[in-house]
């Protein structure tokens, strides 16, 4: 019998090709290796790319580029910020890193996404902003949470860590009608720099205050300094800024991702059509497709076991690595997790729709440089277990 431990099929890896290693090797070969001439050059690919007039700001982290976004349109204690429950802790520590309080609420038992209603019954006099998590790459309803926001005056900061490039209604996430919208450029999203993200808005203001507060509230970057006719050694810090700029290297490697962004998107719907035929006849909630004429992004391909499933999910799990397989859970709602749980008293039953999905679901291996071959292990294996 093969050992599963030498052949086991990772949730998810990095599709690094030999044109990211040119690339990188490029960058520390320039002399600029950390915020730069690629950095500058990402920025403008990736706002060419969404369209719309939008800037972008890069950013080292999707968190920072949440954080950013708050800050700029001026989030601070007292505030409170609606958000839904099933979602990485990221989305709602920087509300608290501003002083507001996170305002958990469910989501849709078909999408996962955050439910509009349940936005609409949470607003108060203390409501600032809503932020909405494209679960998984499929987009959340924006109309009806746009709408939400402009009957009451509410700033809208999309968390799209998983929704490149997930449409909503024809148009690319990133080109809608909120005030911000974030990416993550983490190593399992779909595309990487490793550690990254950005932050994108029409609001040249906003813009400006990102730009500004991501490298410790420096009037003039790096590049600026040491490009320009002006002393390099003057700037001025006109806030008390972060440290959240991303560097050319990893710039770098996100412009050739970037490039290779509409294979891997079609690469990830091949994954997720063949999982979504031969997993149909399972015990299993497959996960929604995004609507006609929309595009779904794939981020993660997540099944939630049926009630008259022959076994539980954490037992699943364990059959799966036992067998060499690699799964993970999207999300540890944040209700159940201690710091939110007892910072603002919740608990899972008023959470019902998420709590329900947490405890029946599986993140099954999703990836571009995934085989068909490896996927069909999954299949089998899943039809072994459950059927």
């Amino acid at each position: 019998m093969t050992d599963p431990a030498a052949h086991f099929l990772p949730f998810a890896r990095p599709d690094i090709s030999e044109a990211e290693v040119r690339a990188v090797i490029d960058a520390l070969r320039s002399g600029w290796v950390t915020t730069g001439p690629k950095a500058r050059a990402f920025e403008e690919a990736f706002s060419h790319f969404l369209g719309g007039a939008v800037q972008a700001i890069a950013v080292n982290s999707a968190t920072a580029g949440l954080h950013l976004a708050l800050e700029a349109l001026g989030i601070g204690p007292g505030d409170e910020v609606i958000a839904p429950t099933l979602t990485f802790t990221a989305t709602v520590e920087v509300v608290r890193y501003l002083g507001a309080d996170p305002v958990l609420v469910d989501v849709d038992p078909l999408t996962l996404n955050i439910d509009p209603a349940k936005i609409r019954a949470a607003v108060t006099p203390r409501t600032k902003a809503i932020m909405p998590v494209h679960y998984g790459g499929l987009s959340c309803n924006m109309d009806a949470i746009l709408t939400i926001a402009r009957e009451h005056g509410l700033k809208v900061v999309e968390d799209a860590a998983h929704a490149l490039p997930t449409t909503c209604q024809g148009q690319l996430v990133g080109q809608l009608a909120s005030d911000v919208t974030v990416f993550s450029f983490y190593a399992n999203k779909t595309i990487t720099t490793g550690e990254g993200g950005m932050a994108v808005t029409r609001n040249p203001q906003l813009a400006d205050r990102m730009r500004v507060m991501r490298l410790h509230g420096m009037s003039r970057d790096a590049f600026d300094r040491f490009t320009s006719k002006t002393p390099a050694w003057y700037y001025e810090v006109v806030a008390p800024g972060f440290k959240y700029n991303l560097t050319d290297i990893a710039a770098a490697l996100g412009l050739v991702q970037l490039q290779r962004l509409p294979q891997f998107l079609q690469r990830r719907q091949h994954l997720a059509a063949r999982y979504q035929k031969q997993l149909a006849g399972l015990p299993l909630v497959l996960p929604a497709d995004a609507p006609a004429g929309d595009v779904h992004a794939w981020h993660l391909y997540v099944v939630r076991l049926a009630s008259s499933a022959r076994m539980g999910r954490d037992e699943l799990i364990q059959a799966l690595s036992d067998r060499g397989i690699g799964t993970s859970v999207h999300y540890v709602p944040l209700h159940r997790h201690p710091y939110w749980r007892d910072r603002y008293g919740l608990s899972p039953e008023q959470f019902p729709h998420a709590d329900a999905a947490y405890q029946a679901m599986v993140s099954l291996p999703l990836f571009t440089a995934m085989q068909d071959s490896d996927q069909d292990r999954v299949i089998a294996t899943l039809h072994e277990l459950l059927g």
